[in-house]
């Protein structure tokens, strides 16, 4: 049913739409907006405001910001001047008449007569138009000697006639004669003038031996022949002057930014002027300092063994073990003997007792208990002992003191510093497995280094952001068996084409992961990507590409490296990745048997 307010308007007892179309749904209304029938268009257009008028001054300031269609923007202080109707057409100034044509300046009008001499008589009061008047020269009789006759008399000698201007400007003579003549007065003339012919070299008048004219001296100018210079030769000095010079600017502003604007390295506190407290004060509560620091919470330090509060005593315990490195390195030859000083009981080991008559010696006034904190730092094993490899690390320079084991004898680390005094066999100063080479190059052996941990209490300390996705070292979290979330960028139901287009960005599963392309291997850089070493190949495949690479193989030993790899594979396939690790594998046991010629058997041999 409908009401009374939904039914459509009538006009003369007919519908609006009646038998135009037929209506599906006569219980909703109909949307827009329903006019009557038999309206013009312009009543369409323009239907009729019943909205009250505006105010004349309100219409006067929106005619200014916001005109009606089709209007001109008017300030509203000229909305009602009388005079703007007639403005347009409105000239200021005062209108000058023509006083002379052009006609009359270049074609004047004849004079009279009378207008002549009333001229004539205007300029004879003037002492220039009595001696030169107008069209003749000036008379100079009157001021001439009497006796001169002006008709005949002539000033000056009289010149004869050589040759013509021809003659001047094209000589009849040969290059030799005019160059003579050009340059025989030119040194005088050079001396009295200071002056030069066009690109003539200056005469300084160095007296140095070593200066010739011929010579150039200074460096070259540089100069960019693509035109990169050109802007600055064409600017005036004024102008490259005024890009350098210092630029004025408003202070208020500059002020304003300083104040409201982030400044590098200092904090942003726009409210520092308002705030009357000194520059050292501090906002908030003041906490006292925790006696456990980072490193004592990471460590897991008892309260005794906590370092805070000890950073003094670590510092004099550093720098009495410095104090002995230098001793040892300005007193001593080699490590051995230095070794021998401060063992003088001949056990092999340096004691506390040992350490501290050393001290008395070399006159350093250490307390006892400074001496167990320097024991404690250079003794590793926790034996209450320095031994030879310890005194080397911690208390001496063992990379510039030669070690001095060459003068035991063979084998030096079987012969102890007490052989001498013991009738028994000696005991062992070093072990075989202490001793490395100090260069690859060389055959000097030198003790191997120490690394002496901070704390016992922590092992092999990790972070969990270093153990996820860790990619170098055991201990790392594999992230694969982790939930994933979102749509899988790769389509596993689609297959590779085999050109792939330019605009085609579906990913097919056949390109490089993250740590590909940020660690790509040296196959890829030159065309040969993961999928074609690791794609089973045939026996006749296999050799031709390692044949092809330089690998020299017989027949015999191709196919049964072949079938060795094959065994490694569930299913008999061969790969040129796995290929070649079998060969690796092969020479590596070749050179360990001393075999192959990279042995260091046959290295020594050739």
């Amino acid at each position: 049913m409908t009401t009374q307010s939904n039914k459509l308007p009538t006009i003369s007892g007919q519908r609006v739409y009646e038998g135009r179309f037929f209506d599906r749904t006569p219980q909703c209304l109909a949307a827009g907006k329903l006019t009557g029938m038999g309206q013009s268009t312009e009543q369409c257009l323009r239907p009729k405001d019943e909205r009250p008028p505006s105010p004349e001054t309100v219409r006067k300031f929106r005619a200014t910001f916001r005109p009606d269609a089709g209007q001109m923007r008017i300030f509203y202080g000229t909305a009602y001047d009388p005079q703007r109707q007639w403005a347009v057409e409105m000239t200021h100034g005062v209108n000058t008449e023509p006083t002379t044509s052009l006609k009359q300046i270049v074609n004047p009008d004849p004079k009279t007569f009378f207008q002549q001499r009333k001229i004539d008589r205007d300029e004879n009061i003037y002492l220039s138009h009595n001696r030169a008047p107008l069209g003749r020269s000036y008379d100079q009789r009157p001021g001439l000697p009497k006796c001169l006759d002006p008709e005949t008399f002539t000033f000056g000698l009289p010149t004869e006639m050589e040759v013509g201007a021809g003659g001047l400007i094209n000589p009849n003579k040969n290059y030799e004669q005019v160059f003579r003549e050009a340059t025989e007065g030119h040194d005088l003339y050079v001396k009295s003038h200071a002056d030069y012919y066009p690109r003539e070299r200056v005469n300084r008048s160095y007296s140095s031996p070593n200066f010739h004219p011929q010579k150039r001296y200074g460096l070259p100018t540089p100069h960019c022949n693509d035109g990169k210079k050109a802007k600055e030769t064409l600017m005036w000095l004024q102008e490259t002057q005024a890009d350098k010079a210092t630029k004025f600017v408003n202070k208020r502003l500059e002020d304003f930014k300083e104040k409201f604007q982030p400044q590098l390295g200092k904090v942003l506190d726009p409210i520092k002027d308002t705030m009357n407290v000194p520059p050292d004060h501090t906002f908030g509560a003041l906490h006292h300092p925790d006696p456990y620091g980072a490193g004592d919470v990471i460590h897991n330090r008892k309260p005794d063994n906590i370092l805070r509060g000890k950073e003094s005593q670590r510092a004099v315990v550093a720098a009495i073990r410095q104090q002995l490195k230098k001793l040892n390195y300005y007193h001593f030859n080699n490590l051995l003997e230095a070794f021998r000083f401060y063992d003088q009981d001949g056990k092999g080991k340096i004691t506390l007792s040992n350490l501290h008559n050393v001290c008395v010696k070399y006159r350093l006034p250490v307390d006892f208990d400074m001496l167990e904190k320097v024991l404690d730092y250079c003794d590793v094993d926790k034996d209450g002992m320095i031994n030879y490899i310890e005194f080397c690390n911690f208390l001496n320079w063992k990379d510039k003191m030669p070690t001095g084991l060459d003068e035991l004898g063979p084998p030096p680390m079987m012969i102890g510093t007490d052989y001498l005094q013991r009738k028994g066999p000696p005991e062992k100063l070093i072990a075989e497995a202490d001793l490395i080479a100090k260069t690859p190059q060389t055959t000097e052996l030198t003790t191997r280094v120490l690394e002496k941990q901070i704390d016992f209490n922590v092992g092999n300390h990790s972070t969990s952001n270093a153990m996820y996705n860790a990619v170098i070292g055991p201990g790392g979290i594999n992230s694969r068996s982790f939930r994933t979330y979102g749509v899988p960028s790769v389509r596993s139901d689609l297959r590779a084409p085999k050109i792939k287009r330019i605009h085609d960005r579906i990913n097919y599963g056949d390109e490089s992961y993250v740590y590909g392309l940020m660690s790509p291997s040296i196959f890829s850089q030159r065309g040969v990507f993961e999928r074609d070493l690791l794609q089973p190949r045939t026996f006749e495949e296999i050799k031709s590409i390692f044949t092809n690479i330089g690998v020299r193989m017989t027949g015999e030993d191709m196919d049964k490296a072949y079938k060795m790899a094959a065994q490694g594979h569930p299913k008999g396939h061969v790969s040129v990745e796995s290929f070649r690790n079998l060969l690796d594998d092969i020479q590596v046991q070749q050179i360990k048997a001393g075999v192959h010629p990279m042995a260091l058997g046959e290295a020594q041999l050739f």
